[in-house]
């Protein structure tokens, strides 16, 4: 039976330094009340926030210089993504794009598609959608049926997307469809493409949250053609790509730390003097925090040496998003609130924030079914 490759990792003095950097960045964002912490997450869009980020040297970071990047280690990287996480920052904009897809066009992109998006990225002006889940597929992506048909110069896509984050706000998606016909080989025949959000046949139809709030989307393609050039790597090999660029999407502190500002909200509201059961049960999430933050920042080691930790990643989000949903249960049961995000009290802002949200946290990236399934065959139980 293998192994999980949970290594001990000590943070470098550059890390160090660029979390003090960061640090001065957020704080700097703060005191001119650009964003509310207890009402944003890396999944709130402000544009304006990416690109005052990105002009800082916070996306884009460990690319080459030539694309726009700063070429900087995972590690580095890693503080960045903890500090934006635990001040609340609203980097949602840049936040996919700078997380997996430009990392995916850096590595199996075109040259084209390399000059021509990943500066746009880096500057924060360039964002991105995932176009993976499809309807009644639930996470199952073998399951895709959205085709790709070869033509003169590129290819047409036809079918759907579902559940598609900002589709409606974002200049391009990545988009996993079929190239050659089903067979026994469930995961073969599959091909990644770049598709900006404005090309002919493209329809976006708006998924509105119990609150009224637009974040999903169903995606549409009819005959929407993309050029060669717009094909990630070689026809055929998608669930490969897919695969390692999901450990990039699972493996970050953004799969435990949705509600951290419930947390810190949660803390400051107990106070100095909690009761017996308030501080047993702050103590249980911090030692459960500080367990998922060893295991994912030994990931971004295991990245940064080039590997790809598939297993590893699918249990950092299958704990990770389980703990988050743990959380609002939590500090409903310590501190009874009638939470509303109307209200004035930001502990009640923030709780009625993380419950609205709270749902999807198991299901973006995967299933716990789905997950649990990958962790089996990576241990070579199935």
């Amino acid at each position: 039976m293998q192994a999980f490759r949970f290594e001990a990792l000590s943070l470098p003095p550059e890390a160090q330094a660029m979390r003090k950097k960061v640090r001065a960045f957020l704080q700097d964002e703060r005191s001119h009340n650009r964003f509310a912490a207890h009402r944003s997450s890396w999944s709130t869009f402000d544009a304006e926030f990416s690109r005052r980020a990105a002009a800082a040297g916070f996306v884009g970071m460990t690319w080459p210089k030539q694309y726009g990047g700063g070429e900087y280690s995972n590690l580095e990287r890693f503080v960045v993504t903890e500090e934006m996480l635990a001040a609340g920052a609203p980097a949602g904009a840049h936040w996919i794009a700078d997380r997996q897809s430009g990392p995916q066009i850096l590595k199996h992109g075109s040259e084209r598609a390399r000059a021509t998006i990943l500066p746009k990225i880096a500057a924060g002006e360039c964002y991105f959608g995932i176009g993976m889940s499809e309807p009644d597929s639930g996470s199952d992506l073998a399951a895709v049926r959205t085709k790709a048909t070869r033509v003169d110069g590129g290819w047409t896509i036809n079918g759907s997307k579902i559940w598609t984050s900002n589709a409606h706000r974002v200049h391009y998606l990545i988009v996993l469809a079929r190239t050659s016909p089903l067979d026994q080989d469930r995961h073969a025949g599959l091909t990644q493409f770049i598709v900006a959000t404005d090309s002919k046949g493209i329809q976006i139809r708006p998924i509105l949250n119990m609150a009224g709030g637009h974040e999903f989307n169903e995606v549409f393609f009819k005959d929407v053609f993309v050029p060669d050039d717009m094909v990630m790597g070689q026809p055929g090999e998608g669930w490969k790509h897919v695969t390692g660029e999901l450990a990039f999407e699972r493996a970050g502190p953004d799969r435990f730390m949705s509600d951290i500002r419930l947390l810190v909200s949660l803390i400051d509201k107990v106070g100095a003097e909690p009761s017996e059961r308030q501080a047993i049960a702050v103590g249980r999430c911090v030692a459960h925090f500080s367990a998922l933050r060893r295991m994912s920042a030994s990931i971004a080691g295991l990245l940064e040496r080039g590997e790809r930790p598939i297993t590893e990643a699918a249990l950092v989000k299958d704990v990770g998003t389980a703990f988050e949903r743990e959380i609002p249960e939590m500090v409903r049961s310590l501190v009874p609130s009638e939470s509303s995000l109307d209200d004035e009290d930001e502990f009640s802002q923030a709780l009625a924030h993380v419950l609205l949200h709270a749902p999807s946290f198991t299901l973006r990236g995967g299933t716990p079914e789905i997950l649990r399934g990958m962790i089996a065959r990576g241990l070579g139980l199935r």
